[in-house]
């Protein structure tokens, strides 16, 4: 009876830690994609995080077990694991894990996978206190090794997941060619892609009825979930942001949609961690536009040097949209910028034109506007109409978005995601504001070997702009460090901050009122340090 107890007092304690563990390494499994690959990286960069010292505490219980009682043993095994579940960090999360059928199996398959690992060394033993030390030592390592663990459950499911997706995805691509009348825009580009989506979706809505991919559902199983759950008959134009982190992903939706417009927003070095050139990553964007049918249109900015130099491989007909470039069909004119947003000419090809308003700041926006606008003209929506649309776009959350604090100070949110393009910018439009400028940021990721460079230039730009800079995370934002350096800003105007807490705490004793404060990116619980 005793010996019962034992193991049930045994499979709780350890269970329940080992438990909590695999949430969190799920959790880091799903930031990362569900990709071995990059969990690996992940593992690697987080050591210390990832292998504690105090989790091999349990061990200790082995010394019991050989010149103590078995009872001691057994509740210094159990007293060890309880009391590494109540010192368990607790981290506030950003972005939580979200509980998917996917996150479900993986759990599953995780607690057969422990359960077989606690029976067999239970059984094999028959828990005699000479042979329980092999028990320990066996569930002691297979926690502390969880990380490693959870890679493996997520390969062992890997054939499952597969199945599961390809049946889904066939399904979503029966919808879309199941009505018949149905336009599919496709939207890549290494930024700006969401934002276009938003006021693309604004203008068609003008004339048809229009659906689009919800928040970042750029992948694959994101497109079909929209399909599946809210593309109707009644809809005309579906617009299907594609985002992608490796050669073939744009392509893999291209697939699934069979679109007949394709925009690629600007190319640049994002993701080039997986993507390991920029030649990729220009071959992987305009997928979208090797990918259309004979009839099909493509748009590309032909302000950005990436996109203009890439040799589309098929002949499909392609309108340019720009500022700078004279040979634009789609152009930018006039453009007056203000704390409120820009008004600017819309000029064609053929010469026509008209005047337009936004509320969405920065020059990246009017790019995003002629994207639009661009197919908006395809599709017979006229200027006019469009120019009455693009009034009442709406930021898209945490790109650019104003939004007034108490004390008369205005947040400038622009921290859903940073690339070098678009920092730049949201730098330029805190220059253009009258008050006291401060920035907020803890720097652009996934830039690969680019990294230190691409950050260390971000930092210089800030530096001759910004009267007040709060970077967050000290190693991380080395960089920007060396590039306000170069520049000779002020230390006294500079805190690094711990993490972003300490970030806000600070902020509230140096703001001002009249300040414009910038959030520049926020970086996912995966790059914590």
């Amino acid at each position: 009876m005793y010996t019962t107890l034992y193991i049930i007092g045994f499979a709780l304690a350890w269970g329940y830690y080992t438990a909590l563990k695999s949430r969190k390494s799920i959790h880091m499994l799903q930031q990362n994609s569900y990709r071995n690959e990059r969990y690996f990286k992940w593992i690697n960069e987080h050591s210390r995080r990832v292998f504690t010292t105090r989790e091999l505490l349990p061990l200790l219980s082995i010394f019991l077990f050989i010149y103590g009682t078995k009872l001691n043993a057994v509740l210094a095994f159990i007293s060890f694991y309880l009391l590494l579940s109540i010192l368990k960090d607790k981290e506030v999360e950003k972005k939580p894990l979200t509980v998917t059928p996917r996150v479900k199996r993986l759990f599953v398959t995780t607690a057969l996978l422990y359960a077989t690992v606690f029976l067999i060394s239970v059984y094999f033993t028959g828990f005699k206190k000479a042979e329980v030390t092999f028990v320990v030592a066996v569930l002691t390592l297979s926690s502390y090794l969880n990380y490693h663990i959870i890679s493996l459950v997520n390969k062992i499911n890997l054939p499952i997941e597969k199945r599961i997706n390809q049946k889904y995805i066939n399904e979503a691509s029966r919808i879309v060619r199941s009505i018949p009348r149905l336009r599919v825009v496709g939207v890549t580009g290494s930024y700006g892609k969401t934002s276009v989506k938003h006021i693309l979706h604004t203008v068609l809505t003008s004339k048809y009825h229009a659906l689009m991919t919800p928040e970042s559902y750029n992948t694959p199983l994101g497109v079909t979930i929209t399909i599946r759950n809210m593309l109707k008959p009644i809809h005309e134009v579906f617009i299907a942001e594609m985002g992608a982190k490796q050669e073939g992903d744009i392509k893999e939706i291209c697939d699934l949609v069979d679109q007949k417009y394709g925009i690629v927003t600007a190319v640049g070095p994002q993701h080039l961690e997986t993507f390991k050139s920029i030649e990729t990553i220009k071959k992987t964007k305009f997928e979208i536009i090797e990918t259309l049918p004979p009839d099909g249109v493509g748009f590309v900015n032909c302000d950005d040097q990436n996109s203009i130099s890439y040799s589309i491989k098929n002949k499909v007909k392609i309108v340019y949209f720009g500022i700078d470039n004279e040979l634009a069909d789609v152009r930018a004119l006039n453009i007056n910028y203000g704390a409120d947003g820009a008004t600017f000419d819309i000029v064609i090809k053929d010469g026509q034109s008209s005047q337009f308003t936004s509320k969405l700041l920065g020059k990246h926006n009017i790019y995003n506007i002629l994207a639009a606008v661009a197919v908006g003209l395809e599709m017979g929506i006229s200027l006019e109409k469009m120019a009455s649309a693009v009034k009442k776009a709406k930021p898209v959350k945490h790109r650019l978005e104003l939004k007034k604090r108490d004390g008369d100070v205005t947040i400038i949110d622009d921290s859903f995601n940073s690339n070098p393009t678009g920092s730049k910018m949201a730098i330029e439009v805190l220059g253009s504001m009258p008050g006291k400028k401060i920035l907020v940021t803890p720097g652009m990721i996934e830039l690969g070997e680019k990294e230190f460079e691409l950050n260390k230039a971000f930092g210089e730009h800030a530096g001759k702009v910004c009267d007040y800079i709060i970077l967050v995370g000290k190693k991380q934002t080395t960089p920007i460090q060396e590039g306000l350096k170069a520049v000779e800003f002020n230390d006294k105007n500079l805190y690094i901050a711990i993490d972003l807490n300490d970030a806000i705490a600070h902020l509230n004793q140096v703001v001002e009122k009249g300040s414009f404060v910038l959030f520049e990116n926020d970086l996912p619980d995966t790059f914590n340090e």
